[in-house]
């Protein structure tokens, strides 16, 4: 237990193949060229809070490790909740309305964390903000899906994914310079004041994209104007306005996170997640316990993952398409088929292990900080590659309900991520940094076949588990 002042302030199926076209609507074209994906600072939020814990819990009197690490991983809490509702009902009634709503429940539980009277209260806060959060990244995965065929998917996935990524890393060197020189509360604050700026922008300037929502919003108008009550939109179905057929479309992603696939791609992220934010959970207090570094440069700790999952992004952008592109033209009949997806990630799963072999005994030998801080580069390097292709994939196996799937990975993941942090100081404390993150090292080393065997047979179990 943390004894000085300077110790305490350091804790601180429908499954298809095919993608949706761009469409003619009223004059104009919705693609990629008129559209964005909508971005919120959700990701960032995540982890910003890090380095801030032990002199919040200073200021509140409250040093319980436990709700310290639930301060920082609540927010998870609520990225596991809120995409089983979002996802569905970006589904049935479109991406736009359920973001901005989303957005806008974000911002307003940010300015409540800001204002959190005691340890408690904040973690509940930090919940609901987590819920709010979510609705970006799983609406995104749908947003894609509309936009953009199968040969652009990857380098669009990836892009879309350097956010959840990347922001969690940039988060912690913003937090640390936050909290030492304005406070912990305008940590929130300053989440508050850019979340709402682009929230705003996002209702302003944000379009539909889903093709369904859109087409029917066509009908509706053409019935009006031809005054013939028989025109039905081409995604609709005999039973789709039943309420049966309404809770089907609720249901979807527990129906897709029960499927073999969904659930194993699950795990296999859910696993890396949970191993990053064990990271942004441990690595800051590593740094100030064993070299020593203070509060406001603890967050530099992070630049090597940082780089790490920029060098990542180009690699996979660079070569992701282009192996699918040469495995389509290998295929007989030049038909693509999404198991072509994992063939990157194969690549990028070894850097995983490698990099919590090389990071904890460089911290438990003392080497220079600089050592460990290169040792988390190609943890960086493998997530990005293992996220992109992986996520895309349950894209591209489930185009049309292409939200839900992301939901129900993004639901395995965050409380993967929630809890798998608190596990990390008592394994430290058991095993120390060497063979602490040696256990990590064998723990992803062995769910490196989970990609193998879906390349090679998953074709078959996606064939037969389709919603």
């Amino acid at each position: 237990m943390p004894k000085t002042k300077q110790e305490l302030e350091s804790r601180g199926n429908f499954s298809d193949d095919e993608d949706h076209p761009l469409m003619d609507l009223d004059n104009g074209i919705v693609g990629w060229e008129s559209q964005h994906d909508p971005e919120n600072p959700s990701p960032f939020s995540s982890s910003v809070f890090a380095p801030a814990v032990g002199r919040t819990q200073q200021e509140l009197g409250d040093t319980s490790s436990i709700l310290g690490s639930l301060a920082v991983t609540s927010y998870l809490f609520g990225y596991g909740t809120g995409p089983f509702l979002f996802s569905p009902l970006s589904e049935i009634y479109g991406r736009r309305f359920v973001l901005s709503a989303a957005n806008v429940i974000f911002v307003l539980f940010q300015v409540a964390c800001a204002l959190a009277p005691n340890m408690p209260a904040l973690i509940a806060f930090r919940t609901m903000a987590g819920i709010g959060g979510s609705a970006g990244l799983t609406t995104g995965g749908g947003v894609v899906a509309d936009l953009f065929t199968t040969e652009q998917r990857g380098l669009a996935m990836s892009v879309f994914t350097f956010g959840p990524l990347f922001g969690p890393v940039l988060g912690p060197i913003c937090g640390g310079f936050i909290a030492e020189r304005a406070g912990w509360r305008w940590v929130f604050w300053i989440l508050a004041i850019s979340g709402g700026l682009l929230t705003l922008l996002v209702m302003v300037f944000n379009r539909e994209t889903n093709p369904i929502v859109l087409i029917e919003r066509k009908t509706e108008r053409l019935r009006e104007e031809l005054q013939n009550a028989d025109l039905k939109s081409c995604y609709k179905t005999a039973n789709s306005e039943s309420k049966r057929n309404y809770h089907h479309n609720l249901l979807a992603p527990f129906r897709l996170l029960l499927s073999p696939v969904v659930f194993l791609i699950s795990a296999y992220i859910a696993t890396i997640y949970g191993c990053l934010y064990l990271l942004f959970t441990t690595v800051t207090h590593v740094f100030q316990d064993v070299y020593g570094w203070s509060t406001e440069l603890s967050g530099l700790s992070y630049i090597g993952l940082g780089l790490g999952f920029l060098t990542g992004q180009a690699a996979f952008g660079l070569l992701g398409d282009r192996i699918i592109g040469h495995l389509k033209r290998r295929n007989e009949d030049g038909h693509f088929e999404p198991e072509m997806r994992l063939a990157i990630s194969i690549l990028f799963a070894p850097f995983i292990p490698i990099s919590f072999f090389w990071y904890g005994w460089s911290v438990q030998s003392h080497t220079h900080w600089i050592i460990p801080i290169v040792g988390l580069f190609p943890f960086a390097i493998g997530a990005v590659g293992i996220f992109s292709s992986l996520q895309t994939y349950i894209v591209d196996s489930y185009t049309r309900h292409a939200a839900s799937g992301i939901a129900a990975i993004t639901v395995f993941r965050s409380f993967a991520g929630a809890l798998l942090p608190l596990a990390g100081p008592p394994m430290y404390a058991a095993l120390g940094y060497g063979w602490g993150n040696s256990l990590l090292g064998f723990l992803t080393l062995v769910m490196i076949p989970v990609p193998v065997g879906f390349y090679l047979f998953g074709w078959r179990l996606r064939r037969k588990f389709s919603i």
